[in-house]
């Protein structure tokens, strides 16, 4: 039975679908070939568009629509989420490759497919690695910030495309800009009429008639409309061919020349997809309240990525609008992408050759859609208003993505984020607390907020936040400006360590010379409420024997009634300010110092 078990968990792990692959029954199959159907239909003009973002001719979009969802939805973890081309994907694609190769030849797309292979074993390798836990240090405000760079870059890509302009796309982003204006008054407009028709159509259908779709929808009457204006004759140029075959084999460019060559991009690629993968799977896993396996979908990722390139498909990751609409159309199980892939061969295969009259400027007009749609005005408006920190980093990495190299781009908005992360957690707020009378259950508040008496020998301190090698400065310095140089007098600190998560071996060593230091003036450094999880470092180095068991308190309540007991009797008979409950076994100050404490005040 205990071997049965084992075999069992190792092939749910060799084959993850195995887990969810039970609950497939007639009730889900129908549910999933719905889904799968629209989504069919709707990646159909996603596919073609998102190939021409990343240079790569329109079929090899529709082959990576067909691959990559399949083993990214076998092997991941998530039940809705639907990989394939994605937009910034793409865009990074084109960025890296257009520099090495003109765009569209043989040698173009196969160092396309081998950016994705090798995009693939780095998504691997940290899914093997356990390191899914990477994603949780890149904020959403700087995917944001990309992703909105990575939008403008998109739209104005297509505007050549879009008035009928034949200019070269220079590599800065405002040169290209400056081009189409320099050229402006040659704008074709029978093309210009095709792109505003589509942008036209597709507004007012995604109004009147929201579960048809839109894009589709525009790009059938915008293709009728140009097939009566003339085509080609007018200068409405089309796509063109589009073979209705099935994805072929392909083999990516192992030379260590070219590995080496692309690495950095493919890497930039590799962690953009991983974000952008597991942000949309767990934004529908807290609705779908589903429990997700970071480690596993990059793992899903990596093999959809590397195994696609040996079937003409490119870098693809997590879309956001297909796995949002797979959702929100009842699928039940990952089938329903299966389904998806399926359907779209089927379209291809011969809906194919009608592909050929679709115009371009209308293509440019959806793309510009999609890359509209991409902005996240309101994430935004919320993240300039609430925080500064935050802010910085949205604008510094839309302003990247639009001025360096895309990935680097991304680096830069990660590396900002860091920064801010660290900056914060190693300047933790230290603050003085006093017991507010106006709660006879002995409440404590920050000093900050309410004007309190303090007890002239202890010093009561909250820190909110870990004590490590990078915050232990900060934290000293903070306690000799509040103790040392602010109430010199004072003898004794307790540290309030419920805001306390981790201590480190540097911060450790820090806190046993901190506890000498006091002890040397007669008085001492204690704890209370420190969990046991951030006392680790302290027990297992002996920091904590060496500043005494006796030190660390459970309570308050248990820690006060400790250290009153050490507190120096001669200053408490004569102190009026009596704050702690145990003050009320003390004798009463006599009549001279109430009096010389009144006329004192």
């Amino acid at each position: 039975m205990q071997t049965e078990i084992i075999k069992t968990n190792i092939f749910h792990k060799i084959f993850p679908f195995l887990t969810w692959w039970p609950s497939v029954n007639r009730t889900t199959l129908k549910a999933d070939f719905l889904a799968g159907l629209t989504g069919a239909i709707i990646v159909l003009p996603q596919g073609i568009a998102f190939a021409i973002i990343a240079g790569m001719p329109p079929i090899y979009g529709l082959y990576t629509a067909m691959v990559i969802p399949v083993i990214a939805a076998l092997w991941g973890s998530s039940i809705h989420l639907v990989s394939g081309p994605n937009t910034a994907i793409s865009l990074v694609v084109f960025a890296a490759v257009s520099k090495i190769a003109a765009v569209g030849t043989p040698e173009y797309i196969q160092i396309a497919l081998t950016l994705t292979f090798l995009a693939g074993v780095f998504q691997l390798a940290l899914g093997l690695g356990r390191m899914g836990a990477l994603v949780n240090f890149v904020s959403h405000v700087v995917i944001t910030g990309f992703t909105a760079g990575a939008a403008i870059i998109i739209m104005e890509s297509q505007l050549k495309n879009l008035l009928g302009l034949t200019i070269q796309r220079s590599d800065s982003f405002w040169q290209t800009l400056m081009k189409i204006l320099a050229n402006i008054a040659d704008t074709n407009p029978y093309a210009l009429g095709i792109g505003l028709f589509t942008l036209l159509i597709s507004f007012l259908s995604k109004k009147w008639f929201p579960k048809l779709p839109n894009m589709l929808v525009a790009l059938v009457l915008a293709s009728v409309l140009a097939f009566f204006l003339g085509g080609d004759a007018v200068g409405i140029r089309l796509v063109g061919h589009v073979p209705s075959k099935l994805p072929s084999l392909s083999l990516p460019d192992f030379q260590f020349k070219t590995l080496t060559g692309i690495a950095p991009q493919a890497f930039a690629i590799a962690i953009l997809g991983l974000i952008q993968s597991t942000a949309i799977a767990r934004s529908i896993a807290t609705k779908s309240q589903q429990q997700l396996d970071t480690n596993q979908e990059f793992i899903g990722q990596g093999l959809s990525n590397l195994i696609g390139s040996f079937f003409s498909s490119y870098a693809g990751a997590g879309s956001f609008t297909r796995s949002g609409l797979n959702y929100e159309s009842g699928a039940r199980t990952p089938v329903a992408v299966l389904f998806a892939s399926g359907l779209l061969t089927i379209m291809v295969l011969f809906i194919a050759p009608l592909m050929a009259y679709l115009p371009i400027p209308a293509m440019a007009a959806i793309i510009i859609i999609v890359g509209y749609n991409l902005i996240d005005f309101p994430f935004s408006r919320t993240v300039l208003r609430a925080s500064k920190r935050q802010s910085i980093v949205l604008i510094i990495t839309f302003l990247s993505t639009l001025f360096l190299e895309l990935e680097i781009a991304v680096y830069v908005g990660v590396i900002f984020s860091l920064i801010f992360y660290l900056q914060r957690t190693s300047t933790p707020n230290v603050a003085i607390m006093a017991p507010d009378p106006d709660y006879p259950n002995r409440k404590f508040i920050y000093l900050e907020r309410k004007e309190l008496l303090e007890c002239p020998q202890l010093k009561m301190l909250r820190i909110d936040g870990s004590i490590f090698f990078g915050s232990v400065a900060h934290i000293a310095a903070e306690i000799r400006r509040l103790v040392d140089d602010e109430a010199p007098s004072v003898k004794h600190v307790l540290i309030l360590a419920k805001g306390i998560n981790f201590i480190d071996v540097a911060g450790s060593e820090w806190l046993l010379h901190e506890a000498e230091r006091w002890k040397e003036k007669g008085g001492g450094l204690y704890f209370t409420g420190l969990k046991l999880i951030a006392q680790d470092s302290l027990i297992r180095g002996g920091f904590k024997k060496q500043i005494g068991e006796d030190h660390f308190f459970a309570s308050k309540e248990e820690a006060l009634e400790h250290i009153c007991q050490r507190l120096d009797m001669d200053v408490c008979a004569s102190c009026t300010h009596r704050i702690f409950l145990e003050c009320s076994k003390l004798p009463a100050p006599s009549r001279q110092i109430l009096e010389k404490e009144k006329a004192d005040l």
